[in-house]
């Protein structure tokens, strides 16, 4: 029987005295892509803040494979196998290639590391020809690429991917895409984030739709492909 990696229940998210998400919930099976999405301020990135314990939900449950993590720190989080590549990269400007990763390595109690330095080189040919060149100075498809490394290098079990395509040229966005296939035919339980609608839906399982923040629909990515209802909250017209 299939396991939730993942799963939110009931979810209420305040920022200051505004009311973000309202009831959310949403479960990511284990070994599958579910791509949540929505419009600019419908909640999504809340959702990642809620699950990462950078937003402390209001109300409702966060599990990960079955352990009850609401309202835990983030590096709680993050030690029962929860990664992000957050939105805007957010990379140790100032540290190399190589520093970037090595500060964020991990390895799960009684699991040897399946995330090196060296294999991220493998999986990223251009930051294994880089390690020693300083961050800031890669291009944003790079950084992106760093982003996804450092995140993997805490060998998590289940990876946060929020608008990574965001900003790239088209042939990085296809490289960055095929990574994550790969990713998840590899095991990884992902969401992922992506304004990019039609990216989304190609590499998904499974859509959260939200809207106000509230989901809207979620199920099997070709049933919410057919629902042309859906396109208001999509920005699809």
């Amino acid at each position: 029987m299939a396991r939730d990696a993942l799963a939110l229940a009931d979810i209420d998210a305040f920022y200051g005295d505004s009311h973000v998400l309202h009831g959310v919930s949403f479960r990511l099976g284990e070994s599958r892509l579910l791509g949540l999405l929505g419009r600019n301020g419908a909640g999504k990135s809340t959702c990642m803040g809620v699950a990462m314990g950078i937003v402390p939900p209001r109300r409702g449950s966060v599990e990960v494979y079955g352990t009850p993590l609401a309202r835990r720190p983030p590096e709680e989080i993050a030690a029962a196998g929860v990664a992000i590549v957050p939105q805007g990269r957010r990379i140790f400007r100032s540290l190399t290639v190589r520093e970037n990763l090595v500060v964020a390595a991990r390895a799960r109690k009684g699991e040897a590391p399946r995330w090196t330095v060296e294999r991220v080189a493998e999986t990223f040919p251009r930051l294994g020809e880089r390690q020693r060149q300083v961050a800031g100075f890669l291009s944003g498809g790079e950084q992106q690429m760093l982003a996804i490394g450092r995140a993997l290098m805490s060998n998590p079990r289940v990876l946060l991917m929020d608008e990574p395509s965001e900003g790239l040229a088209p042939q990085i966005v296809a490289e960055v895409m095929a990574t994550i296939r790969r990713l998840k035919e590899e095991g990884l339980s992902i969401v992922l984030v992506e304004q990019n609608v039609k990216l989304a839906f190609a590499v998904a399982d499974d859509i959260v739709v939200l809207n106000n923040g509230r989901v809207v629909a979620a199920g099997p990515v070709g049933e919410i492909r057919d629902r042309g209802d859906l396109n208001q909250h999509l920005g699809i017209y």
